[in-house]
C-alpha cells in the first residue's frame, strides 16, 4: 500500500525552514506544528504554528519542550481554522536522527502522527531525502520514513495539482 502524503505549497515548506532556522538561531533547536486538511491519502499543509508561539519557554533548555497549557492553545488554532495536526517539525544541531527524548515523548501521541527531524538547525540547503522522518504507530512505536522514502512522503509543490 502507498504511504500517504504531506504537500507543501513551496513558499509555505521553504518559509517553515527559514523560520525554523531564524528561531533556533544557530544555537538551539526550534520546532512547529504543520495544520492542514486531509483528503483521502493526501495531507495538504496550510500552515505552520510554532512552538514559542504556544509556550514562550518552549526553547529555553535548548531543546524542544512544550509545557501542557500549549496544547489546548494548538486544539482552538485548529477548531478556528477547520485544520489538523498533520506533523511537528523541529530540528537538530547535527544529523537528523531520533532521538531517545523524541522516541519517547511525541509530541502529539496519536497513531499516525509524523514527526520530521531537520539537520543543523535547518541552516544550509534542506534536502527532504536527508530529513528524518517518523510515523508514530503507538505504544511508542514508530516507523521510519526517512531517506529516500522521505521524497515520496513528503511533497513541496507549488501548487496543489
Amino acid at each position: 500500500m502507498a504511504e500517504s502524503k504531506i504537500v507543501f505549497p513551496r513558499a509555505l515548506w521553504y518559509g517553515c525552514m527559514a523560520e525554523l532556522k531564524r528561531r533556533g538561531r544557530g544555537r538551539h533547536e526550534s520546532g512547529c506544528f504543520v495544520l492542514g486538511t486531509v483528503g483521502g491519502r493526501r495531507k495538504r499543509a496550510v500552515r505552520c504554528v510554532y512552538y514559542d508561539e504556544l509556550d514562550p519557554a518552549a526553547y529555553s533548555s535548548g531543546v524542544c519542550i512544550l509545557d501542557g497549557n500549549a496544547f489546548p492553545k494548538l486544539w482552538e488554532t485548529c477548531r478556528a481554522g477547520g485544520l489538523t495536526v498533520l506533523a511537528d517539525i523541529h530540528t537538530h544541531p547535527g544529523e537528523p536522527y531520533q532521538s531517545d527524548a523524541d522516541r519517547r515523548n511525541p509530541m502529539v501521541a496519536r497513531s499516525g502522527h509524523v514527526a520530521i527531524i531537520v539537520p543543523r538547525f535547518a541552516d544550509g540547503s534542506i534536502w527532504r531525502h536527508r530529513l528524518g522522518v517518523y510515523r508514530y504507530e503507538g505504544d511508542h512505536r514508530w516507523t521510519n520514513l526517512s531517506g529516500w522514502r522521505a521524497r515520496g512522503y513528503i511533497k513541496v509543490r507549488w501548487s496543489w495539482k
